[in-house]
């Protein structure tokens, strides 16, 4: 009876994979600060090789939360291998700007908000690296249909991205680094950059090299990984990658913070994170915990901050906090653009320095799953992006 119960839920889980696309970078996976130990004890995690993608379970088979892995949007036009990574592909020019699949006035489904959600911060001066700046933003620079945005495309997103001091990235992909830094030129923005696959050091760090062309001064940080042991990876591992990173970007003259990306719960089970890190960069979504409401987010974000400096001794930066414009409701987290615009404000209320939010524009490359509330396209600063 164990071994047929066993392989049914396997089955379901195969099939659920299966049906599922090559996804690119980043999904949220469900983190519940309030019910840590039942996320770390009783999930069950089956990972699918064939379309890469990892479904998070609980004890009773039925799924949590799900995130991609070993996997990259491809370059246009032709397909490569593509939330965890895989060899990053080589740069390629994407057509002209094509509509999300889903977009259709420009706006989220099912509301009509104004071109921008929420002001940006009034623009500071630039700051050098690390801990220190005011505010950031992150982006992505993917299509609806997962391919690459051209260097135009990312141009035409920039021009609505002002006010912030850093820009965060996750990987190398689609010439990313290379198209954010020309799109960024003359401003006082510096990047948050990322190595997304950590099976990839030595590559994507000469990727970045190569992309900055010695000129580290527009640089804030470098991430090395994102999320990876909140999704499973061992955290010495992690550590490893970082040093490896560390010692490849100083051989090209970076001497600037090297960081791993982990969520609020997993910097505190593990604060070697931290003490390998050159700071601690943390995730953190009070709508995941589902026990906060939007206009205490703030307090919710604050609170964690408080707390893994406390327990390791570093300055905390926050890589990821925001709300939801639309999705499901997550107990007493209700996703919509009133309570998105009032997440920001409690956020920039408690926290006036070292915040990166997320994201810039909705990003309709993903895929949206109950696991995640059916929000994980909606949580754009600034709604849909120009050139979507």
């Amino acid at each position: 009876m164990k071994f047929t119960i066993f392989f049914s839920v396997a089955g379901m889980l195969v099939s659920l994979a299966a049906s599922q696309p090559h996804g690119p970078h980043h999904h949220h996976v469900k983190r519940q600060a309030q019910r840590k130990v039942v996320v770390q004890t009783t999930t069950a995690v089956a990972t699918v090789d064939a379309p890469q993608v990892v479904i998070y379970v609980d004890s009773q088979g039925k799924p949590v939360s799900t995130t991609t892995r070993n996997g990259q949007p491809p370059s246009t036009p032709a397909p490569l291998p593509n939330p965890a990574p895989v060899p990053a592909p080589a740069p390629a020019p994407a057509p002209a700007p094509a509509s999300p699949v889903n977009q259709q006035d420009g706006s989220p489904q099912g509301s009509a908000p104004p071109t921008q959600q929420n002001n940006p911060p009034a623009a500071e001066g630039s700051v050098s690296t690390g801990p220190g700046f005011k505010s950031g933003v992150s982006y992505s620079p993917y299509n609806g249909d997962n391919s690459c945005k051209s260097a135009e495309q990312v141009a035409k997103d920039f021009t609505k991205i002002s006010g912030y001091q850093v820009i965060r990235l996750y990987g190398t992909d689609c010439n990313q680094v290379a198209n954010v830094l020309a799109a960024t030129e003359g401003s006082n923005m510096k990047l948050f950059l990322g190595i997304f696959n950590i099976a990839e050091v030595q590559k994507e760090a000469e990727i970045i090299s190569s992309a900055v062309r010695g000129d580290w001064s527009r640089v804030n940080a470098i991430s090395v990984g994102n999320e990876l042991v909140n999704q499973g990876t061992n955290p010495g591992t992690v550590i490893g990658a970082i040093g490896q990173a560390r010692g490849a970007l100083q051989g090209s003259g970076y001497s600037g913070p090297v960081v791993t990306v982990d969520t609020m719960v997993a910097m505190v089970d593990h604060p070697e994170l931290c003490t390998a890190s050159d700071f601690c960069a943390v995730n953190c979504h009070a709508f995941f915990d589902g026990k906060v409401t939007a206009d205490k987010s703030g307090d919710f974000v604050k609170g964690w901050v408080d707390k893994i400096s406390e327990a390791t001794g570093k300055t905390v930066v926050i890589t990821e906090t925001g709300w939801p414009s639309q999705g499901d409701t997550n107990d007493i987290a209700v996703p919509s653009l009133e309570n998105h615009k009032a997440a920001i404000s409690s956020i920039e209320g408690a926290l006036p320095t070292n915040v990166i939010y997320f994201s810039a524009y909705n990003d309709m490359w993903k895929t949206n799953r109950p696991g995640t509330f059916n929000a994980e396209q909606f949580w754009g600063i600034m709604g849909d992006a120009p050139s979507a």
